[in-house]
């Protein structure tokens, strides 16, 4: 039975194996620093482009209240 653990078919399974556990890990380095939800992004993106689109317009909307 010993015969059979070495042949190629076999260590092919098991580096298949190996690589689905790797595959989704954190780099260590990573791993250390505290991530942001991902809703949070969405909001402060938002709210950086209306603010930025307010800026760029502001003598337009003022002239509406005129």
């Amino acid at each position: 039975m010993g015969v059979f653990l070495n042949t190629p078919i076999s260590i092919g399974i098991m580096e298949e194996n190996n690589q689905d556990t790797n595959e989704n890990k954190t780099p260590s380095k990573m791993a250390r620093l505290a991530w942001p939800k991902a809703k949070y992004g969405v909001i402060i993106a938002i709210i950086i482009i209306i603010s930025i689109n307010l800026i760029y317009y502001k003598d337009f909307f003022l002239s509406l209240f005129k």
